[in-house]
């Protein structure tokens, strides 16, 4: 089979199970969901011939695992299948419909109007470094990780003559950590979208509480910055100001400026507005709410601007050119999905839970909360990226009952997953930084963030455990 037929086998299943998914979610058609469960099994199948088993073998390891447990427990192999290959299907019309966000994105230069626009309030290192810690949060809720190459190349060409290990660590410690505090908060993040579905939290308190956290975490790398940067003897400020000197006197109208900010700003708070407020109105799942909510965001954009004509060309690329190549987070999802389906049906939570009650009793300083960040980030030095643990430790918790507020355990999950985003050099986002800067792994993560992460576990836990004990 060549190449071309595989590719287009693989995105004829990710769309047909897109579509399904929507369909079945508001009308139960057995015959539909028969046909979903066939496409499912499409979509790891073709990803399999597409990427090769050896690329492949994260997700073929969780969904064999799967096939095992049903084949040795005493249940239908057939109905396990079937349960294992739906047990996602959230999270795939998720993952198909939020790399679409980023087509609204790249219509107008908002990247260079902002930074022509705040250069007032970002002429100084702290001011432009807290800038883009904040910037990163706000980007990442339209590109996801890919925020972190796209701004790193956007600050490498505002830093343009500004070279060495030094501005190398300013500019990928600021991106790298305002991306692992938008998984906090972020809601079109699908980890963090999961995590609340899965535990049944309020999504506005979830949201707030994380985006407090963030704020805190922010500051805390502000009052970090001069300790860490102290060695290198380097004056951040004044090349910051030469740079943007430079910038400004090739700015373009101020007034189209001012209205690509506007824009951008409208674009912002009704993409977030409209997925929070449709969330408090309309009872649906979360995972189903928020890529509908987006498809008639993008559809309407378009509408307003009158370029339907432009929507079409850039969704048909897409699905030609790059759904296949975006298929193996989903490929994940299917496998994680059949393994975290097939668990259920042993005694795997109750033993989890069980050995956390037991190291409690012998350390009943510590409780649950303490440990479970501590579940996300190994599994992330495992090289499981932080959407994949969320998925599993989140589909273990939701079979256990646990005396905290979920919110509290949304808090506690997430901050493992942001400290794994700091630290873990095997994946994605200290992998993309690392090829855009070419510092070693080891040196973006644990050597400049090793500290921070330490620190930023102690003040979060240090809250979770203080509204725990005002919650009992």
């Amino acid at each position: 089979m060549s190449k071309q037929f595989i590719s287009r086998a693989l995105a004829t299943c990710i769309i047909g199970f897109t579509i399904i998914h929507f369909i079945t979610y508001f009308f139960h058609i057995d015959i539909l969901l028969t046909l979903l469960v066939f496409f499912g099994f499409g979509i790891i199948l073709f990803g399999a011939v597409y990427y090769g088993p050896l690329h492949l073998k994260m997700p073929l390891g969780l969904f064999l695992t799967g096939v095992i447990i049903f084949l040795s427990v005493d249940a239908s192999f057939t109905a396990g299948m079937r349960e294992g290959l739906l047990q996602m299907r959230n999270m795939v019309g998720l993952l198909v419909v939020i790399p679409m966000v980023s087509w609204v994105l790249r219509e107008e230069a908002f990247l260079e109007s902002a930074i022509s626009y705040a250069h007032g309030f970002v002429n100084t290192s702290k001011k432009f470094y807290f800038g883009m810690i904040s910037f990163t949060q706000i980007i990442a809720y339209f590109l996801l990780f890919g925020a972190i190459p796209m701004l790193y190349q956007f600050v490498s060409m505002i830093l343009k003559d500004e070279k060495g290990e030094a501005w190398e660590r300013y500019k990928g410690t600021a991106i790298l950590r305002g991306f692992a505090l938008s998984v906090l908060w972020v809601v079109s993040i699908p980890s963090f979208a999961y995590v609340v579905e899965a535990m049944d939290a309020s999504l506005w308190k979830s949201i707030v509480q994380g985006l407090g956290v963030s704020a805190a975490g922010s500051i805390l790398a502000i009052l970090f910055f001069p300790l860490e940067n102290k060695k290198y003897n380097v004056n951040f400020t004044r090349g910051l100001r030469h740079e943007i000197d430079g910038i400004m006197q090739h700015t373009k109208n101020k007034q189209e400026t001012k209205r690509v900010i506007r824009e951008f700003v409208i674009l912002f708070v009704s993409l977030f507005g409209s997925i929070f407020i449709l969330s408090a109105l309309i009872n649906m799942e979360l995972l189903v709410l928020i890529p509908l909510t987006i498809l008639v965001w993008i559809l309407s954009y378009y509408v307003v601007k009158k370029r339907l004509y432009k929507l079409t060309h850039i969704a048909t690329l897409y699905v030609k050119e790059e759904m296949a190549g975006k298929s193996y987070q989903l490929c994940v999802m299917i496998g994680a999905g059949m393994l975290i389906a097939g668990l259920t049906k042993t005694g795997f939570a109750g033993w989890v839970v069980d050995s956390l009650y037991a190291l409690e009793a012998v350390a009943p300083f510590i409780n649950l909360l303490y440990l479970l960040p501590f579940m996300v980030i190994i599994l992330g030095f495992a090289g499981l990226g932080p959407l994949t643990v969320m998925v599993l430790v989140a589909g273990i918790l939701q079979s256990i009952h646990l005396p905290y507020p979920p919110e509290l355990i949304v808090l506690a999950v997430t901050l493992g997953s942001s400290i794994s985003i700091l630290l873990s050099p095997v994946i994605m986002p200290i992998i993309v930084l690392s090829g855009s800067n070419g510092l070693s792994g080891f040196k973006n993560g644990f050597q400049f963030n090793g500290i921070f992460a330490v620190v930023l576990y102690m003040i979060v836990m240090t809250y979770i455990q203080v509204m725990t004990y005002v919650a009992s």
